[in-house]
């Protein structure tokens, strides 16, 4: 398997987490036969047979998942296999941290628990604060200005107003694809279809493209369209 140097702080760690947690969000939207699917710190996937040796180096992933795949509808087979993505990222994570004291430990999780899991990710399912506020206006709107879209609070002095809407939007955005935070100093779209946020280079378009794009559809929703054999 790739990657095999071990991760020894909290941050490698982390980024061995959030490489192989988009690697997993990029297959669950690509079609493909499935045995075993691995994820990779680099951000990459691979369906193959499961590790020769046992115990294996690290922990394996749900092995036959396509098995339940004809027997079910296309959303549920694939948040099935989000769950048990999931459940597999947390164990690789924590097998590399097992050896950390309870602090490292704690932030680790708490670094993990502000990315939106594989799951909510593939479902559409987020919590409230994942959302991005609602709007009414153009497409243009949404994918040009999002600090439009922060709700504003009349009870709140002007100043305080202004640092809880930075507040807000620095922290409560998450891109639909690689999980990473909302940042003004990069070009973001929303889908029409969920309202959720991506990165332009996460879903290869840019603030030029998206200016002719009446209706953006993400990938996620775009593979839900489709029918599996």
């Amino acid at each position: 398997m790739e990657g095999s140097t071990m991760p020894s702080t909290v941050e490698e760690v982390f980024e061995d987490y959030q490489g192989r947690r988009a690697g997993l969000i990029k297959a669950l939207i690509v079609e493909k036969e499935n045995l075993c699917l691995y994820a990779y710190p680099k951000g990459t996937w691979e369906v193959t047979l499961p590790a020769e040796e046992v115990p294996p180096e690290l922990p394996e992933p749900a092995l036959g998942i396509n098995f339940a795949r004809d027997g079910m509808e296309s959303r549920d087979w694939l948040s099935l296999i989000a769950v048990h993505s999931d459940s597999w990222l947390y164990a690789v994570a924590f097998y590399y941290c097992a050896r950390f004291n309870k602090q490292e430990r704690k932030r680790l999780f708490g670094m993990i628990n502000e990315l939106p899991t594989v799951y909510e990710v593939v479902s559409g399912r987020r919590s409230a604060k994942e959302k991005a506020p609602s709007n009414n206006g153009s497409h243009k709107a949404k994918t040009t200005s999002k600090k439009e879209k922060l709700p504003k609070q009349s009870s709140l002095p002007e100043e305080e107003d202004e640092n809880y809407e930075d507040e807000y939007e620095e922290s409560d955005t998450f891109c639909g694809i690689c999980g990473g935070l909302y940042s003004g100093s990069e070009f973001w779209i929303a889908c029409d279809i969920c309202e959720r946020w991506f990165h332009g280079k996460c879903v290869k378009v840019t603030a030029a493209r998206a200016e002719h794009i009446k209706q953006y559809k993400c990938p996620p929703c775009t593979s839900k369209k489709r029918t599996h054999p």
